[in-house]
């Protein structure tokens, strides 16, 4: 239970609110929002909020300007949006400390929304410094925190403006908390996970996690690479970090252990889809180095030749292959929980003859067994920035149960860390402001 306080927990009426939101929205050259996504997980707390009569000013980051004005960062872009979503002006001043902020917030009147510029466009964000966050604070009655994509940051806006107004959490925020807390210590089992994107160094923490509590790993993506390499996998031009190879002999010792101790299953990939460049109209094929069901299948009468086993020395693993895919589909039939985090090869490439690229069939699979396309359907909970992405751009996010809208947030509180930004908020048992 989220041990918190929330905009639930105190009398908001006629409240003068900073909010703290997650507007890291991505976006063009120009600094033009390419999706609303952040923007509209934002909007229930703003409602709230209205509901009671609460004049709102609205602070986020987006990009990472290191302290400098970037225009291309700018959050003017999402003042427009934010109007549309809830039929409302919603006000923006191009700077989020000063003197003009402080009289547009005196000014403000209830029911009124004033939107800041960047907040990482001053130092004093980055740093966690107590002078800028007194700035932010002032004029204030309270702090909301709904920022959860941020949470893992000891930033102004996560901590120190904490320490000037009594902080709460917003609905998305509770939510967040609330979701990825109950999958990892109390999951529907048997839990998979399944765990994708490029270095091993990146997700050790999640990784090692799941190694203690999970009952089924799936591995993909660029991670896998490294773990079969360490099996004697020759990987060929493909995407690899060698100074992770003694990660993975680690990892998959640590893995090894657990599953002679009782049910437990560390998969990789058994086939993959490969090609000589990352493009849309390269030539693929599967290399199927361990199973050989695909190139007896396709040989057939005659034996499979050699390099239907092996990637060529210009070939690259792009994605899983329809073997790895269709094994992890299956035995997700018999599971509870799913947690998704990393795709399982490179969906940024489009397809030719539809939305799907020629590297993201392995993820599409895994979409469709999480949807219950074959039969069951486990409760699903999906994080990580590209794979939230994903989602989002084949518009199929709101069909799994839970979608992060944390990357690094959401894998620092699976791997059992505190959140600077969740730490800093008042608790329950605090006494009533």
């Amino acid at each position: 239970m989220f041990s918190k306080k929330t905009i639930k927990d105190i009398n908001l009426d006629n409240k003068r609110i900073l909010l703290s939101v997650d507007y890291n929205v991505p976006g063009d050259s120009r600094g033009a929002v390419t999706s609303d996504a952040r923007i509209k997980a934002s909007v229930p707390t703003i409602d709230y909020l209205l509901d009671h009569k609460c004049s709102i000013t609205i602070i986020s980051h987006r990009g990472r300007p290191e302290g400098k004005v970037v225009s291309e960062y700018s959050l003017e872009a999402v003042a427009p949006i934010l109007s549309k979503l809830l039929d409302k002006q919603v006000r923006f001043i191009d700077d989020c400390i000063g003197e003009e902020v402080q009289i547009a917030k005196q000014q403000l009147r209830s029911g009124e929304i004033l939107l800041l510029e960047n907040t990482r466009f001053h130092s004093g964000e980055e740093s966690d410094d107590l002078d800028f966050a007194k700035q932010l604070a002032d004029n204030e009655d309270f702090f909301v925190q709904e920022a959860f994509g941020n949470a893992h940051r000891k930033h102004a806006s996560m901590d120190a403006v904490t320490h000037f107004l009594p902080s709460v959490a917003g609905l998305l925020f509770e939510n967040e908390v609330d979701t990825i807390t109950n999958v990892m210590n109390k999951p529907t089992r048997p839990l998979m996970a399944i765990i994708g994107g490029a270095k091993i160094a990146d997700k050790i923490e999640i990784l090692n996690k799941f190694i203690e509590i999970a009952d089924f790993i799936a591995i993909g993506g660029a991670m896998a690479n490294i773990f079969l390499l360490a099996e004697g996998i020759d990987v060929a031009k493909s995407m690899v970090s060698l100074d992770d190879l003694p990660l993975a002999k680690q990892i998959l010792a640590k893995a090894k252990a657990r599953a002679e101790k009782g049910n437990f299953t560390f998969y990789l990939p058994q086939d993959s889809v490969v090609a000589s460049k990352i493009d849309k109209t390269a030539q693929t094929r599967i290399v199927d180095w361990s199973t050989h069901v695909v190139s007896d299948i396709e040989s057939y009468p005659a034996l499979p030749p050699k390099s239907s086993q092996q990637l060529k020395k210009d070939e690259m693993i792009l994605d899983i292959g329809p073997f790895s895919g269709a094994f992890i589909a299956g035995a997700m039939q018999l599971i509870g929980t799913v947690v998704w985090n990393g795709t399982m090869g490179i969906t940024e490439t489009a397809g030719l003859q539809g939305p799907i690229g020629p590297f993201a069939h392995g993820s599409e699979l895994i979409i469709e067994a999480m949807l219950g396309e074959f039969g069951h359907r486990p409760f699903s909970l999906v994080g990580g920035g590209d794979t939230a992405g994903y989602l989002e751009q084949r518009n199929i996010s709101d069909a799994f149960n839970h979608v992060s809208t944390g990357g690094g947030a959401s894998l620092e509180l699976m791997a059992g860390r505190g959140l600077p930004g969740l730490s800093a908020l008042e608790d329950k048992n605090k006494g009533v402001q």
